[in-house]
Protein backbone atom coordinates (compact mmCIF):
# COMPACT_ATOMS: atom_id res chain seq x y z
CA UNK A 1 0.00 0.00 0.00
CA UNK A 2 1.48 3.41 -0.94
CA UNK A 3 2.48 5.62 1.96
CA UNK A 4 0.85 8.95 2.75
CA UNK A 5 2.86 11.96 1.46
CA UNK A 6 3.73 14.60 4.08
CA UNK A 7 5.05 18.17 3.94
CA UNK A 8 5.12 21.30 6.08
CA UNK A 9 4.95 24.38 3.89
CA UNK A 10 1.92 23.59 1.77
CA UNK A 11 0.12 20.83 -0.10
CA UNK A 12 -2.39 20.25 -2.90
CA UNK A 13 -4.29 17.09 -3.75
CA UNK A 14 -6.44 16.82 -6.87
CA UNK A 15 -7.64 14.24 -9.41
CA UNK A 16 -4.99 15.28 -11.95
CA UNK A 17 -1.27 15.59 -11.37
CA UNK A 18 -0.93 18.67 -13.59
CA UNK A 19 -3.52 20.50 -11.50
CA UNK A 20 -1.77 19.54 -8.26
CA UNK A 21 1.54 20.81 -9.66
CA UNK A 22 -0.06 24.08 -10.78
CA UNK A 23 -1.42 24.68 -7.30
CA UNK A 24 1.88 23.81 -5.66
CA UNK A 25 3.75 26.23 -7.96
CA UNK A 26 1.51 29.07 -6.71
CA UNK A 27 2.15 28.08 -3.09
CA UNK A 28 5.91 28.08 -3.71
CA UNK A 29 5.63 31.60 -5.15
CA UNK A 30 4.04 32.85 -1.95
CA UNK A 31 0.41 32.31 -2.86
CA UNK A 32 -2.20 31.27 -0.32
CA UNK A 33 -4.56 28.28 -0.30
CA UNK A 34 -7.29 30.08 -2.27
CA UNK A 35 -4.93 31.25 -4.98
CA UNK A 36 -3.46 27.75 -5.28
CA UNK A 37 -6.94 26.24 -5.45
CA UNK A 38 -7.95 28.53 -8.33
CA UNK A 39 -4.78 27.66 -10.26
CA UNK A 40 -5.45 23.95 -9.74
CA UNK A 41 -9.17 24.24 -10.50
CA UNK A 42 -8.47 26.13 -13.73
CA UNK A 43 -6.15 23.35 -14.89
CA UNK A 44 -8.74 20.72 -13.97
CA UNK A 45 -11.23 22.63 -16.14
CA UNK A 46 -8.92 22.05 -19.10
CA UNK A 47 -7.39 18.60 -18.59
CA UNK A 48 -10.53 16.89 -17.20
CA UNK A 49 -13.21 18.55 -19.36
CA UNK A 50 -15.76 15.85 -18.58
CA UNK A 51 -15.64 16.58 -14.83
CA UNK A 52 -16.20 20.33 -14.75
CA UNK A 53 -15.23 23.69 -16.11
CA UNK A 54 -16.21 27.28 -16.70
CA UNK A 55 -19.61 26.20 -18.01
CA UNK A 56 -20.52 24.48 -14.74
CA UNK A 57 -20.86 25.18 -11.04
CA UNK A 58 -18.50 25.09 -8.05
CA UNK A 59 -18.63 25.12 -4.26
CA UNK A 60 -16.02 26.13 -1.69
CA UNK A 61 -15.34 25.57 2.00
CA UNK A 62 -12.59 27.88 3.23
CA UNK A 63 -11.11 27.54 6.71
CA UNK A 64 -8.77 29.98 8.42
CA UNK A 65 -7.34 29.08 11.85
CA UNK A 66 -9.35 30.63 14.66
CA UNK A 67 -12.28 31.68 12.47
CA UNK A 68 -15.54 30.01 11.38
CA UNK A 69 -15.33 28.33 7.96
CA UNK A 70 -16.68 30.21 4.93
CA UNK A 71 -18.86 28.56 2.30
CA UNK A 72 -19.28 29.84 -1.25
CA UNK A 73 -22.18 28.82 -3.46
CA UNK A 74 -21.13 29.04 -7.09
CA UNK A 75 -24.27 27.53 -8.58
CA UNK A 76 -26.50 29.12 -11.17
CA UNK A 77 -30.27 29.29 -11.43
CA UNK A 78 -32.43 28.42 -14.39
CA UNK A 79 -33.01 31.20 -16.88
CA UNK A 80 -36.07 33.43 -16.93
CA UNK A 81 -37.59 31.40 -19.77
CA UNK A 82 -36.64 27.98 -18.43
CA UNK A 83 -39.80 26.56 -16.88
CA UNK A 84 -41.83 23.36 -17.16
CA UNK A 85 -44.01 24.81 -19.93
CA UNK A 86 -40.90 25.24 -22.09
CA UNK A 87 -40.27 21.49 -22.11
CA UNK A 88 -43.94 20.63 -22.51
CA UNK A 89 -44.14 22.87 -25.57
CA UNK A 90 -41.19 20.95 -26.96
CA UNK A 91 -43.10 17.72 -26.28
CA UNK A 92 -40.58 16.54 -23.73
CA UNK A 93 -41.87 14.13 -21.08
CA UNK A 94 -38.67 14.61 -19.07
CA UNK A 95 -35.93 17.20 -19.16
CA UNK A 96 -33.29 16.08 -21.67
CA UNK A 97 -29.75 15.37 -20.54
CA UNK A 98 -27.99 16.49 -23.73
CA UNK A 99 -28.31 19.31 -26.22
CA UNK A 100 -29.56 22.87 -26.13
CA UNK A 101 -32.63 22.22 -23.99
CA UNK A 102 -30.37 20.58 -21.39
CA UNK A 103 -28.41 23.84 -21.13
CA UNK A 104 -30.77 25.71 -18.87
CA UNK A 105 -28.85 26.97 -15.82
CA UNK A 106 -26.40 29.84 -15.64
CA UNK A 107 -22.80 28.68 -15.02
CA UNK A 108 -21.89 29.75 -11.49
CA UNK A 109 -18.30 28.54 -11.20
CA UNK A 110 -16.54 31.73 -12.26
CA UNK A 111 -18.57 33.85 -9.82
CA UNK A 112 -17.43 31.55 -7.00
CA UNK A 113 -13.80 32.04 -8.03
CA UNK A 114 -14.29 35.79 -7.67
CA UNK A 115 -15.86 35.50 -4.22
CA UNK A 116 -12.99 33.26 -3.14
CA UNK A 117 -10.47 35.83 -4.40
CA UNK A 118 -12.27 38.46 -2.31
CA UNK A 119 -11.48 36.33 0.76
CA UNK A 120 -7.92 35.92 -0.49
CA UNK A 121 -7.57 39.71 -0.66
CA UNK A 122 -8.48 39.86 3.03
CA UNK A 123 -5.56 37.51 3.65
CA UNK A 124 -3.22 39.80 1.76
CA UNK A 125 -3.16 37.66 -1.37
CA UNK A 126 -1.37 39.29 -4.25
CA UNK A 127 -0.75 36.72 -7.00
CA UNK A 128 -2.14 38.26 -10.23
CA UNK A 129 -5.03 36.49 -11.92
CA UNK A 130 -2.86 36.21 -15.04
CA UNK A 131 -0.47 34.02 -13.06
CA UNK A 132 -3.23 31.92 -11.49
CA UNK A 133 -4.61 31.02 -14.92
CA UNK A 134 -1.24 30.71 -16.64
CA UNK A 135 -0.91 26.91 -16.55
CA UNK A 136 -4.52 26.35 -17.60
CA UNK A 137 -4.03 28.70 -20.55
CA UNK A 138 -0.91 26.79 -21.58
CA UNK A 139 -2.60 23.38 -21.55
CA UNK A 140 -5.67 24.69 -23.37
CA UNK A 141 -3.58 26.23 -26.14
CA UNK A 142 -0.71 23.72 -26.43
CA UNK A 143 -2.58 20.56 -25.57
CA UNK A 144 -2.78 17.97 -22.81
CA UNK A 145 -2.80 14.18 -22.79
CA UNK A 146 -6.33 12.76 -22.83
CA UNK A 147 -6.92 10.72 -19.68
CA UNK A 148 -8.18 7.16 -19.78
CA UNK A 149 -11.40 8.25 -18.10
CA UNK A 150 -12.05 11.00 -20.66
CA UNK A 151 -11.54 8.49 -23.46
CA UNK A 152 -13.87 5.97 -21.80
CA UNK A 153 -16.58 8.55 -21.07
CA UNK A 154 -16.37 9.82 -24.65
CA UNK A 155 -16.96 6.28 -25.89
CA UNK A 156 -19.74 5.55 -23.40
CA UNK A 157 -21.72 8.71 -24.23
CA UNK A 158 -20.69 8.90 -27.88
CA UNK A 159 -24.13 8.71 -29.51
CA UNK A 160 -25.58 11.59 -27.48
CA UNK A 161 -22.44 13.73 -27.53
CA UNK A 162 -22.10 13.53 -31.31
CA UNK A 163 -25.42 15.33 -31.63
CA UNK A 164 -24.53 18.14 -29.21
CA UNK A 165 -23.64 21.44 -30.86
CA UNK A 166 -19.91 21.92 -31.42
CA UNK A 167 -18.76 18.92 -29.38
CA UNK A 168 -17.45 16.64 -32.11
CA UNK A 169 -15.14 19.18 -33.69
CA UNK A 170 -13.17 19.68 -30.48
CA UNK A 171 -13.44 16.54 -28.35
CA UNK A 172 -13.72 13.77 -30.94
CA UNK A 173 -11.15 12.61 -33.47
CA UNK A 174 -12.74 12.21 -36.89
CA UNK A 175 -16.06 11.76 -35.10
CA UNK A 176 -14.60 8.99 -32.94
CA UNK A 177 -13.55 9.08 -29.26
CA UNK A 178 -9.95 10.14 -28.64
CA UNK A 179 -7.56 7.47 -27.44
CA UNK A 180 -5.81 7.69 -24.08
CA UNK A 181 -2.70 9.84 -24.34
CA UNK A 182 -3.89 11.69 -27.45
CA UNK A 183 -2.87 15.36 -27.34
CA UNK A 184 -5.95 17.54 -27.23
CA UNK A 185 -6.07 21.34 -27.25
CA UNK A 186 -8.94 23.81 -26.83
CA UNK A 187 -7.57 27.12 -28.20
CA UNK A 188 -10.81 29.11 -27.74
CA UNK A 189 -10.77 28.26 -24.03
CA UNK A 190 -7.21 29.53 -23.78
CA UNK A 191 -8.34 32.80 -25.38
CA UNK A 192 -11.27 33.08 -22.95
CA UNK A 193 -9.04 32.49 -19.93
CA UNK A 194 -6.58 35.11 -21.23
CA UNK A 195 -9.42 37.57 -21.69
CA UNK A 196 -10.73 36.96 -18.16
CA UNK A 197 -7.22 37.33 -16.76
CA UNK A 198 -6.85 40.71 -18.47
CA UNK A 199 -10.38 42.07 -17.95
CA UNK A 200 -11.54 40.44 -14.73
CA UNK A 201 -13.80 37.50 -13.95
CA UNK A 202 -16.94 39.64 -14.05
CA UNK A 203 -16.55 39.77 -17.83
CA UNK A 204 -17.83 36.20 -17.89
CA UNK A 205 -21.29 37.47 -16.93
CA UNK A 206 -21.41 41.08 -18.07
CA UNK A 207 -18.78 41.52 -20.76
CA UNK A 208 -17.46 40.18 -24.03
CA UNK A 209 -17.30 36.56 -22.87
CA UNK A 210 -20.94 36.74 -21.79
CA UNK A 211 -22.00 38.08 -25.18
CA UNK A 212 -20.07 35.39 -27.05
CA UNK A 213 -21.39 32.62 -24.83
CA UNK A 214 -24.99 33.85 -25.07
CA UNK A 215 -24.80 33.93 -28.87
CA UNK A 216 -23.50 30.36 -29.07
CA UNK A 217 -26.13 29.16 -26.58
CA UNK A 218 -28.89 30.69 -28.69
CA UNK A 219 -27.53 29.01 -31.80
CA UNK A 220 -27.47 25.66 -29.97
CA UNK A 221 -31.12 25.97 -28.97
CA UNK A 222 -30.56 26.85 -25.33
CA UNK A 223 -33.18 29.05 -23.63
CA UNK A 224 -30.49 30.91 -21.64
CA UNK A 225 -29.91 34.55 -22.55
CA UNK A 226 -27.36 37.28 -21.98
CA UNK A 227 -29.79 38.79 -19.47
CA UNK A 228 -29.73 35.54 -17.46
CA UNK A 229 -25.94 35.69 -17.32
CA UNK A 230 -25.95 39.37 -16.34
CA UNK A 231 -28.26 38.93 -13.37
CA UNK A 232 -26.24 36.10 -11.83
CA UNK A 233 -24.28 36.56 -8.60
CA UNK A 234 -22.39 34.02 -6.52
CA UNK A 235 -23.26 33.80 -2.84
CA UNK A 236 -21.52 33.32 0.48
CA UNK A 237 -23.48 31.01 2.74
CA UNK A 238 -23.07 29.67 6.23
CA UNK A 239 -21.90 26.06 5.89
CA UNK A 240 -23.86 23.27 7.50
CA UNK A 241 -22.23 21.97 10.68
CA UNK A 242 -22.55 18.94 12.92
CA UNK A 243 -21.02 18.62 16.38
CA UNK A 244 -19.60 15.14 16.99
CA UNK A 245 -17.44 13.54 19.69
CA UNK A 246 -14.49 13.83 17.31
CA UNK A 247 -14.99 17.48 16.45
CA UNK A 248 -17.06 19.83 14.30
CA UNK A 249 -17.93 18.60 10.82
CA UNK A 250 -18.79 21.06 8.04
CA UNK A 251 -20.24 20.63 4.58
CA UNK A 252 -21.80 22.82 1.91
CA UNK A 253 -25.39 23.96 2.41
CA UNK A 254 -28.32 23.50 0.00
CA UNK A 255 -28.65 23.36 -2.93
CA UNK A 256 -25.92 20.72 -2.44
CA UNK A 257 -26.39 17.36 -0.77
CA UNK A 258 -23.98 18.32 2.01
CA UNK A 259 -26.84 17.67 4.44
CA UNK A 260 -26.97 14.01 3.41
CA UNK A 261 -23.21 13.66 3.89
CA UNK A 262 -23.38 15.07 7.42
CA UNK A 263 -26.39 12.94 8.31
CA UNK A 264 -24.52 9.74 7.47
CA UNK A 265 -21.55 10.82 9.62
CA UNK A 266 -23.87 11.65 12.51
CA UNK A 267 -25.50 8.24 12.33
CA UNK A 268 -22.23 6.31 12.07
CA UNK A 269 -20.80 7.87 15.21
CA UNK A 270 -23.84 6.63 17.09
CA UNK A 271 -23.10 3.03 16.12
CA UNK A 272 -19.66 2.14 17.53
CA UNK A 273 -20.60 -1.53 17.82
CA UNK A 274 -21.12 -1.69 14.07
CA UNK A 275 -17.39 -1.25 13.55
CA UNK A 276 -16.62 -4.76 14.84
CA UNK A 277 -17.72 -6.74 11.80
CA UNK A 278 -17.03 -5.31 8.35
CA UNK A 279 -20.33 -6.59 6.94
CA UNK A 280 -22.26 -4.89 9.76
CA UNK A 281 -20.37 -1.65 9.19
CA UNK A 282 -21.11 -1.72 5.47
CA UNK A 283 -24.77 -2.51 5.97
CA UNK A 284 -25.19 0.25 8.56
CA UNK A 285 -23.55 2.77 6.23
CA UNK A 286 -25.75 1.66 3.36
CA UNK A 287 -28.96 2.06 5.36
CA UNK A 288 -27.85 5.40 6.82
CA UNK A 289 -27.03 6.73 3.36
CA UNK A 290 -30.36 5.51 2.01
CA UNK A 291 -32.28 7.34 4.75
CA UNK A 292 -30.24 10.49 4.19
CA UNK A 293 -30.81 10.18 0.46
CA UNK A 294 -34.56 9.94 0.97
CA UNK A 295 -34.54 13.21 2.92
CA UNK A 296 -32.29 14.80 0.30
CA UNK A 297 -34.63 13.84 -2.53
CA UNK A 298 -37.77 14.95 -0.71
CA UNK A 299 -36.62 18.15 0.93
CA UNK A 300 -33.34 19.56 -0.43
CA UNK A 301 -33.17 21.98 -3.34
CA UNK A 302 -33.04 25.71 -3.89
CA UNK A 303 -32.65 27.08 -0.33
CA UNK A 304 -35.05 29.91 -1.13
CA UNK A 305 -37.79 27.38 -1.91
CA UNK A 306 -37.28 24.96 1.02
CA UNK A 307 -40.09 24.81 3.58
CA UNK A 308 -37.90 23.23 6.32
CA UNK A 309 -34.40 24.43 7.16
CA UNK A 310 -31.70 21.86 6.48
CA UNK A 311 -30.39 21.96 10.05
CA UNK A 312 -33.66 20.38 11.22
CA UNK A 313 -32.41 17.07 9.88
CA UNK A 314 -29.15 17.27 11.84
CA UNK A 315 -30.85 17.31 15.25
CA UNK A 316 -30.37 14.49 17.76
CA UNK A 317 -33.99 13.22 17.49
CA UNK A 318 -33.74 12.91 13.70
CA UNK A 319 -30.40 11.11 13.76
CA UNK A 320 -31.45 8.89 16.69
CA UNK A 321 -34.54 7.82 14.75
CA UNK A 322 -32.37 6.56 11.89
CA UNK A 323 -30.10 4.74 14.35
CA UNK A 324 -33.13 2.97 15.86
CA UNK A 325 -34.21 1.80 12.43
CA UNK A 326 -30.74 0.41 11.74
CA UNK A 327 -30.57 -1.38 15.10
CA UNK A 328 -34.02 -2.84 14.46
CA UNK A 329 -32.74 -4.07 11.09
CA UNK A 330 -35.32 -2.05 9.19
CA UNK A 331 -34.75 -2.26 5.44
CA UNK A 332 -33.17 0.67 3.68
CA UNK A 333 -35.56 2.96 1.79
CA UNK A 334 -35.72 2.31 -1.92
CA UNK A 335 -33.07 4.25 -3.76
CA UNK A 336 -34.02 6.71 -6.45
CA UNK A 337 -32.24 6.48 -9.76
CA UNK A 338 -31.11 9.97 -10.65
CA UNK A 339 -28.98 11.68 -13.24
CA UNK A 340 -25.59 10.02 -13.67
CA UNK A 341 -23.35 12.74 -12.23
CA UNK A 342 -19.65 13.40 -12.04
CA UNK A 343 -17.33 16.12 -10.83
CA UNK A 344 -13.94 16.85 -9.33
CA UNK A 345 -12.72 17.68 -5.83
CA UNK A 346 -9.45 19.23 -4.72
CA UNK A 347 -7.99 20.22 -1.38
CA UNK A 348 -5.29 22.74 -0.43
CA UNK A 349 -3.52 23.71 2.79
CA UNK A 350 -0.96 26.51 2.86
CA UNK A 351 1.88 27.15 5.29
CA UNK A 352 -0.33 29.31 7.53
CA UNK A 353 -2.81 26.48 8.02
CA UNK A 354 -5.46 28.06 5.77
CA UNK A 355 -7.42 25.37 3.99
CA UNK A 356 -9.72 24.91 0.99
CA UNK A 357 -12.14 22.10 0.21
CA UNK A 358 -13.43 22.67 -3.33
CA UNK A 359 -15.63 20.84 -5.84
CA UNK A 360 -16.91 21.59 -9.32
CA UNK A 361 -19.11 19.81 -11.84
CA UNK A 362 -20.95 20.00 -15.17
CA UNK A 363 -23.67 17.67 -13.89
CA UNK A 364 -23.07 14.43 -15.74
CA UNK A 365 -19.98 13.70 -17.83
CA UNK A 366 -19.44 16.54 -20.34
CA UNK A 367 -22.65 18.16 -19.10
CA UNK A 368 -25.11 18.89 -21.88
CA UNK A 369 -22.37 18.32 -24.44
CA UNK A 370 -23.03 21.76 -25.92
CA UNK A 371 -19.71 23.41 -26.75
CA UNK A 372 -19.40 27.16 -27.28
CA UNK A 373 -16.93 27.44 -30.14
CA UNK A 374 -16.38 31.16 -29.49
CA UNK A 375 -15.38 30.67 -25.85
CA UNK A 376 -14.22 27.05 -25.63
CA UNK A 377 -16.73 26.39 -22.85
CA UNK A 378 -18.57 23.09 -22.33
CA UNK A 379 -22.01 23.74 -20.82
CA UNK A 380 -23.58 21.92 -17.89
CA UNK A 381 -26.80 19.91 -17.79
CA UNK A 382 -27.65 20.66 -14.16
CA UNK A 383 -31.18 21.56 -15.29
CA UNK A 384 -31.78 17.83 -15.87
CA UNK A 385 -31.82 17.29 -12.09
CA UNK A 386 -35.23 19.01 -12.00
CA UNK A 387 -38.50 17.19 -12.55
CA UNK A 388 -41.55 18.21 -14.57
CA UNK A 389 -43.73 16.84 -11.76
CA UNK A 390 -45.79 19.74 -10.43
CA UNK A 391 -45.48 20.37 -6.68
CA UNK A 392 -42.25 18.41 -6.27
CA UNK A 393 -39.48 19.90 -4.13
CA UNK A 394 -37.34 20.16 -7.26
CA UNK A 395 -40.05 20.94 -9.78
CA UNK A 396 -38.81 22.80 -12.84
CA UNK A 397 -39.34 26.54 -12.52
CA UNK A 398 -37.69 29.65 -13.88
CA UNK A 399 -34.89 31.22 -11.82
CA UNK A 400 -34.54 28.24 -9.50
CA UNK A 401 -31.36 26.51 -8.33
CA UNK A 402 -31.12 22.75 -8.96
CA UNK A 403 -30.05 20.13 -6.43
CA UNK A 404 -26.30 19.43 -6.63
CA UNK A 405 -24.49 16.21 -5.81
CA UNK A 406 -21.32 18.03 -4.72
CA UNK A 407 -20.59 18.22 -1.00
CA UNK A 408 -17.02 19.32 -0.19
CA UNK A 409 -16.37 18.45 3.46
CA UNK A 410 -14.18 19.60 6.34
CA UNK A 411 -13.75 18.65 10.00
CA UNK A 412 -11.99 20.45 12.83
CA UNK A 413 -10.98 17.69 15.21
CA UNK A 414 -10.73 18.08 18.95
CA UNK A 415 -7.11 16.92 18.82
CA UNK A 416 -6.20 19.97 16.70
CA UNK A 417 -6.19 18.39 13.26
CA UNK A 418 -8.11 19.89 10.34
CA UNK A 419 -9.10 17.47 7.59
CA UNK A 420 -10.78 18.07 4.23
CA UNK A 421 -12.06 15.36 1.93
CA UNK A 422 -14.32 15.02 -1.08
CA UNK A 423 -14.98 13.28 -4.37
CA UNK A 424 -16.82 13.71 -7.63
CA UNK A 425 -19.81 11.38 -7.71
CA UNK A 426 -23.60 11.49 -7.75
CA UNK A 427 -26.11 10.21 -5.23
CA UNK A 428 -23.52 7.82 -3.78
CA UNK A 429 -21.20 10.62 -2.67
CA UNK A 430 -22.36 10.65 1.01
CA UNK A 431 -21.84 6.88 1.20
CA UNK A 432 -18.33 7.08 -0.26
CA UNK A 433 -17.30 10.06 1.90
CA UNK A 434 -18.52 8.25 5.02
CA UNK A 435 -16.35 5.26 4.16
CA UNK A 436 -13.27 7.47 4.01
CA UNK A 437 -14.23 9.26 7.23
CA UNK A 438 -14.80 5.99 9.08
CA UNK A 439 -11.58 4.39 7.93
CA UNK A 440 -9.40 7.36 8.83
CA UNK A 441 -11.04 8.75 11.96
CA UNK A 442 -12.80 5.71 13.44
CA UNK A 443 -10.55 2.84 12.33
CA UNK A 444 -7.25 4.76 12.42
CA UNK A 445 -6.10 3.97 8.88
CA UNK A 446 -3.61 6.23 7.12
CA UNK A 447 -5.02 8.68 4.60
CA UNK A 448 -3.64 6.89 1.57
CA UNK A 449 -4.65 3.44 2.83
CA UNK A 450 -8.21 4.64 3.38
CA UNK A 451 -8.44 6.18 -0.10
CA UNK A 452 -6.86 3.20 -1.87
CA UNK A 453 -8.96 0.55 -0.08
CA UNK A 454 -11.87 -1.03 -1.99
CA UNK A 455 -15.18 0.81 -1.70
CA UNK A 456 -18.83 -0.04 -2.14
CA UNK A 457 -21.80 1.89 -3.48
CA UNK A 458 -25.57 1.58 -3.75
CA UNK A 459 -26.60 0.24 -7.13
CA UNK A 460 -30.35 0.96 -7.01
CA UNK A 461 -30.85 -0.80 -3.69
CA UNK A 462 -28.13 -3.39 -4.21
CA UNK A 463 -24.73 -3.18 -2.54
CA UNK A 464 -22.04 -3.16 -5.24
CA UNK A 465 -18.57 -4.04 -4.00
CA UNK A 466 -15.29 -3.24 -5.70
CA UNK A 467 -12.95 -6.16 -6.10
CA UNK A 468 -10.65 -6.57 -3.11
CA UNK A 469 -13.17 -7.19 -0.34
CA UNK A 470 -12.90 -10.43 1.61
CA UNK A 471 -15.29 -12.95 -0.04
CA UNK A 472 -16.64 -13.70 3.44
CA UNK A 473 -17.99 -10.14 3.59
CA UNK A 474 -20.01 -10.68 0.42
CA UNK A 475 -21.30 -14.01 1.73
CA UNK A 476 -22.30 -12.44 5.07
CA UNK A 477 -24.26 -9.67 3.35
CA UNK A 478 -25.99 -12.11 1.02
CA UNK A 479 -26.87 -14.60 3.73
CA UNK A 480 -28.36 -11.80 5.83
CA UNK A 481 -30.80 -11.10 3.01
CA UNK A 482 -29.14 -7.97 1.69
CA UNK A 483 -28.41 -8.20 -1.99
CA UNK A 484 -24.76 -7.65 -2.80
CA UNK A 485 -22.82 -7.95 -6.03
CA UNK A 486 -19.06 -8.20 -6.15
CA UNK A 487 -17.63 -6.61 -9.25
CA UNK A 488 -14.45 -7.89 -10.86
CA UNK A 489 -14.59 -4.93 -13.22
CA UNK A 490 -14.85 -1.21 -12.62
CA UNK A 491 -17.81 0.32 -10.81
CA UNK A 492 -18.28 4.07 -10.32
CA UNK A 493 -16.99 4.83 -6.82
CA UNK A 494 -15.68 8.34 -7.50
CA UNK A 495 -12.18 9.74 -7.25
CA UNK A 496 -11.51 10.68 -3.65
CA UNK A 497 -8.97 13.07 -2.17
CA UNK A 498 -8.04 13.84 1.44
CA UNK A 499 -5.77 16.43 3.03
CA UNK A 500 -5.11 16.93 6.73
CA UNK A 501 -3.06 19.42 8.78
CA UNK A 502 -1.82 18.25 12.15
CA UNK A 503 -1.44 20.63 15.12
CA UNK A 504 2.36 20.43 14.78
CA UNK A 505 2.07 21.94 11.28
CA UNK A 506 2.70 18.73 9.33
CA UNK A 507 0.36 18.28 6.34
CA UNK A 508 -0.69 14.88 5.00
CA UNK A 509 -2.47 14.17 1.75
CA UNK A 510 -3.87 11.35 -0.35
CA UNK A 511 -4.99 11.04 -3.97
CA UNK A 512 -7.07 8.27 -5.50
CA UNK A 513 -5.11 5.65 -7.46
CA UNK A 514 -8.23 5.08 -9.58
CA UNK A 515 -7.43 8.13 -11.70
CA UNK A 516 -4.67 10.55 -12.65
CA UNK A 517 -4.51 12.39 -9.35
CA UNK A 518 -1.53 13.16 -7.18
CA UNK A 519 -0.44 14.91 -4.02
CA UNK A 520 2.01 17.78 -4.41
CA UNK A 521 3.68 19.25 -1.33
CA UNK A 522 6.77 21.15 -0.22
Amino acid sequence: MPTTPMARRGMVTSPHHLASQAGLAVLREGGNAIEAAIAAAAVLSVVLPHKGGLGGDGFWLIAEPGKPPVSIDGSGSTGAKVDADLYRRERQKTIPHRGGLATGTVPGLVSAWQLALDVSDQWGGGIPLERLLEDAIHYARSGYAVSQEQAEYSQHHLTALRRAAGFSETFLTRNKPPITGHSQAVPPLATTLEHLAANGLDDFYRGQVAQQLAADLKAAGSPLTAEDLARHRGMRRRPLSLATPLGSCFSSAPPTQGLASLMVLGVMQRLPAMQVRQADWMLALHIAAAHAGRIRDQHIGDPNRMSVHATTYLTDPMLDRIVDEIRNQSPAPDSTAGLERDGAWLGVVDGHGRAVSYGHSLGSAFGSGVFSSATGIVCSNQVATFTLESGHQNAQEARRKPLHSLSPSLIRLRDGRVMMWGCGLGENQPLVLAQIFSRILLAGQSLQSAVSAPRFVDGQGQLCLESGFDPLVHDALTSAGHAASASSGVIPVGQVGVICRRPDGMIEGAADPRGDGSVAGW
